[in-house]
């Protein structure tokens, strides 16, 4: 149980593996996923280890396995995932998957080259296709006798027959349909106007062989005279990207040629879809193993890399290597070892070493689901010191209850409590599809972060009575009017009176006008009292410092047992018993004060209570002469005065006293007082039983190689942390008022947001009024969950995030370690595989 409260206790232990049983013992250590593996050879190159040769081989594998993926994606086709964990192939398995992924990868290499190559013979033939219709059409047009009986009438009959024959040559090709404008304006300006352009769409898209996408081309003739302007046209053709086609010149060939290309498509056609339907044969079948192949290939990987992480000894028959591993652990540790010894078939077991070492261990917090958010939110700050006091179970309260006291919301709670209970009861559906949204991942990792705030809102909404910015009159307020129809002074008030009178004053010194407090929260009147933003003000700037006091308190009490746990009474009785006097000899008594007056002062004494901000800073200047300012209780000057001083003393004792009698203890630890010369001691230090039992006490604490001690150091260092945490004190306290500002703001919203969309609906009662409500029932909506739910909410979290990282947990938490990060196989299994 004590774990929960901080990091587990670890152990630095050596492991000899026999050579034939080190790759099934490092393959069962990583399914437990219980050692951090070190590194014994950091001098030597990576490209220069043992297993440098596998580990090329592995990787060589995982790139035909991602180039088949990759195929499978583009085939559209889904990757089976049975969630099936297999076990990691042995190392005789490693020629067989090399052979299986080869003989795979070049089968689909062949398929996608002979496919490329039938698609771009198949795309020639279809544009020839085209190309042989819309000449055809073209030189139908212009046979048209219609058309020749039109030019002929242009003509004079006596030139008719003196004109000769005119000769004109033709190309024709296909070009892409975007570029026949420029191509067009090219041709004009390069021939001159001596060339005649005609072209055509092609329907149907056609598919690039090389990309795979759909271009939209159109097919054009070019006529021509002379030899010049034909290298013209093709020079142009060609710097345009149009590809020529062989068009013959009369009729009958081109209808041959039409007929022959059909017959070739056809055959073309049919042999593509008996490609496909190979292709689409193999990738179906690598889809149902391509999973289950990249796990097996990166577990071999991962073990192959750890195990460059070890020694070899000079027999080569022993592999030596060092882990950090939670002594918990250590049991299932040599059951794993002996499951891997059993599986290889070596007779020499292997042997797990505890070592004693002087290094600082890695920090292991065990977490769930529920803790590990949380956990999550501390590490964000630094990762703990190894076995000092873990602030995540603390959190876990703490962290939602200040989040909502800044969201305070009854019908806001509500909201994110079911966002956060439908990912919560459908976490495991929600896993198994693996969305790689960023910004869904991070609010599902945080789901629990969630439910919490959301309940924890539900309960300081019912506390303010706050729903939507309206109150909940369950219990029927604790105010009367009745009784001021007979006040004892000034007349009586009558209907006319209160028909008259927009704002009424209720005075409870009366009696009946006031019952009792409200059962639970806040009475539902003070929503309509004008003077409700006044009350408010007053009640939750009080509670923020209360809640903040106390706060800083249970933080700067966890750091006392910090000190216990690393034996250190020096820290103890010159850092925290001045730290916790100086707080709450100032800061613990304003909180006792602000009880105080709530308890003393009634409804007939308010008016003549004093300000507790005038009586703080009334304390720190010793000013009591001030005839205007009563005191709260007899004997207040002596008692404040009292307590300034002794907070003012506590100041020495963490600045000057503590760095005075650290210098003393290692003095005292460097000479110990005595030196024997011929058997006579001398000195004025500890006897040698006295010297004996120092050395077993303090020194066991320090490394042999301490730093040599530097006065001036300790004491900027003292200095540093005394000034930081006197003035933290002040400041900390009051950057907790920024749960009074939050949560005013965020009432203050949704009572503007109510007010200014929702009144607008309620106005009228009619049935276009309730057309009318409906649509901005949607407006209101939409502007309650983007502005108040995810905006308002996000400002709170991160206000109570630094909450917790700057006034909570530096009275306690250094967060200078670093991470435990064992070798397990549980992250090839989510995808994320790193070295």
């Amino acid at each position: 149980m004590g774990e929960l409260f901080r990091s587990e206790e670890m152990t630095l232990a050596q492991l000899f593996l026999q050579s034939e049983a080190a790759y099934c013992c490092v393959s069962e250590l990583g399914e437990i996923g219980m050692v951090q593996f070190r590194d014994l050879n950091p001098d030597v190159n990576v490209f220069q280890r043992k297993f440098v040769n596998e580990v090329r081989r592995c990787e060589e594998m995982d790139r035909k396995l991602r180039f088949v993926e990759k195929e499978i994606k583009k085939a559209d086709m889904p990757i089976v995932d049975t969630g099936e964990n297999p076990e990691v192939p042995v190392p005789r398995d490693m020629i067989d998957l090399e052979a299986t992924f080869e003989k795979l990868e070049n089968e689909l290499k062949e398929i996608n080259t002979n496919q490329e190559a039938l698609k771009k013979n198949f795309l020639e033939l279809t544009e020839l296709k085209h190309i042989l219709r819309r000449t055809q059409q073209f030189f139908d047009e212009m046979e048209d006798p219609t058309l020749l009986e039109e030019s002929s009438t242009l003509l004079d009959p006596n030139e008719v027959n003196r004109v000769a024959p005119l000769r004109l040559g033709f190309v024709a090709g296909v070009i892409g349909r975007e570029r026949i404008p420029t191509f067009e304006r090219m041709l004009w300006r390069v021939c001159r106007g001596n060339v005649f352009l005609r072209q055509a769409d092609i329907e149907d898209s056609l598919e690039d062989p090389s990309s795979g996408d759909q271009v939209h081309k159109s097919v054009f003739i070019i006529f021509f005279q002379g030899d010049q302007l034909k290298n013209r046209v093709k020079k142009i053709c060609e710097g345009f990207r149009a590809t020529l086609y062989p068009c013959p010149e009369t009729p009958q060939e081109r209808k041959e040629m039409l007929a022959g290309v059909n017959a070739r498509i056809d055959d073309l056609q049919m042999v593509l879809n008996q490609t496909e339907d190979h292709r689409q044969r193999v990738l179906q079948a690598a889809a149902k193993a391509v999973r289950v192949w990249f796990i097996k290939v990166r577990k071999m990987k991962a073990i192959y890399h750890t195990l460059n992480l070890c020694n070899i000894d000079v027999t080569q028959k022993c592999l030596i290597a060092e882990v950090w591993c939670p002594v918990s652990d250590l049991d299932s540790i040599q059951f794993a070892l002996r499951r891997g010894t059993e599986k290889s078939g070596s007779t020499v077991p292997s042997i797990l070493n505890r070592m004693q070492t002087k290094q600082t261990p890695p920090t292991y917090n065990k977490t769930n689901k529920l803790t590990s958010g949380f956990q999550n939110i501390v590490d964000a700050y630094g990762i703990g010191s190894y076995r000092e006091i873990n602030p995540a179970p603390y959190t876990i309260i703490t962290f939602p209850f200040l989040f909502a006291v800044m969201f305070g919301d009854l019908g806001h709670g509500v909201l994110m409590t079911c966002a956060a209970l439908y990912l919560v009861l459908r976490e495991s559906r929600l896993i198994a599809q693996k969305n790689d949204n960023e910004m869904f991942s991070m609010v599902f990792a945080g789901r629990y972060i969630m439910l919490m705030m959301g309940l924890f809102s539900i309960y300081t909404g019912i506390i303010y009575n706050d729903c939507f910015s309206k109150s909940l009159n369950v219990f029927g307020s604790g105010w009367s009017v009745r009784p001021m129809f007979n006040v004892r002074v000034g007349g009586n008030w009558t209907f006319e009176t209160l028909e008259g009178n927009k704002v009424l004053q209720l005075d409870p010194a009366v009696d009946g006008v006031f019952k009792g407090p409200y059962p639970i929260g806040i009475d539902p009147i003070w929503n309509i009292a004008t003077n409700k933003l006044t009350f408010l003000n007053s009640f939750k700037m009080k509670m923020s410092i209360i809640l903040g006091v106390i706060h800083m308190l249970f933080g700067v009490t966890l750091s006392l047992f910090n000190h216990l746990y690393f034996q250190k009474p020096l820290n103890i009785y010159l850092g925290f018993i001045p730290e916790i006097v100086f707080m709450a000899s100032l800061f613990g008594y304003l909180v006792l004060l602000i009880f105080y007056k709530w308890l003393l002062y009634d409804v007939r004494l308010s008016r003549d209570a004093p300000s507790l901000l005038i009586a703080f800073i009334n304390m720190f200047l010793f000013n009591y002469s001030d005839p205007t300012v009563k005191p709260l209780y007899t004997g207040q000057q002596a008692l404040q005065t009292l307590l300034v001083l002794i907070a003012l003393a506590c100041v020495p004792c963490m600045l000057i006293v503590k760095t005075l009698v650290l210098r003393r203890q290692y003095l005292w630890r460097k000479n110990l007082g005595t030196q024997n010369f011929g058997g006579i001691r001398v000195g004025n230090g500890p006897t040698d039983d006295e010297a004996e039992i120092i050395q077993h006490d303090q020194l066991s604490q320090h490394s042999e190689d301490e730093p040599e001690f530097n006065f001036a150091d300790v004491a900027v260092h003292q200095a540093i942390h005394t000034i930081e945490y006197c003035l933290g004190c002040i400041s900390n306290t009051a950057s907790y008022l920024r749960l009074w500002a939050l949560s005013l703001a965020h009432a203050q919203l949704s009572e503007v947001l109510w007010s200014m969309v929702m009144h607008i609906g309620l106005s009228t009662r009619s049935v276009a009024g309730f057309c009318l409500l409906s649509i901005v029932f949607c407006f209101f909506a939409v502007l309650t969950v983007a502005i108040l739910l995810i905006m308002e909410g996000l400002s709170a979290f991160l206000h109570a995030l630094r909450l917790h990282w700057v006034e909570f947990q530096n009275k306690f938490y250094s967060g200078q370690g670093f991470k435990f990060l064992p070798f397990t196989f549980e992250g090839i299994l989510d995808g994320k595989f790193e070295d």
